[in-house]
């Protein structure tokens, strides 16, 4: 053989490897290949069922909505419906608050007259009983003497 017959000798060989290799990483390049188009499908299908249940989701949140906004209002119609009960019993306890402020006032200033004031009622008022006792004790009396 020849020097040219061995340089094309070794340059045959190191095609043929040449060509195993590429085989090796062709055949790798296309189980990656598979592998991520089975990705891609895997993904196209979950996001297709994610895209489905966001627009279920979204259809009861628009429900959710309309129906809190209602009972919102409802709500807004009623509290102002009590509102002036609510002023009215403000307006009555700052009445009660005054009177029994004026009460103490009165009774501080009236001292010891307010006391004798409220045993002279006390004994009148014992003495007007006392009176209608003894008039119908002098009625049924009279009628009695009548009747003999």
């Amino acid at each position: 053989m020849t020097a040219g017959g061995i340089a094309g000798l070794i340059a045959a060989i190191a095609f043929a490897v040449l060509v195993l290799f590429l085989i090796r990483v062709l055949l790798k390049v296309e189980k990656t290949v598979a592998s991520v188009q089975t990705t891609v499908v895997e993904a196209n299908k979950t996001i297709s069922v994610v895209t489905k249940d966001v627009d279920i989701l979204t259809r009861e949140v628009e429900g959710l909505l309309v129906k809190s906004n209602e009972l919102l209002q409802d709500v807004n119609q009623k509290v102002a419906t009590i509102d002036p009960l609510f002023t009215a019993v403000a307006d009555l306890s700052t009445s009660v608050s005054e009177l029994n402020y004026s009460s103490k006032n009165l009774v501080s200033r009236l001292g010891t007259l307010g006391r004798t004031t409220a045993q002279a009622t006390i004994a009148g008022k014992v003495g007007q009983t006392a009176m209608k006792f003894f008039n119908q004790q002098k009625q049924k009396n009279s009628g009695s003497d009548l009747n003999e």
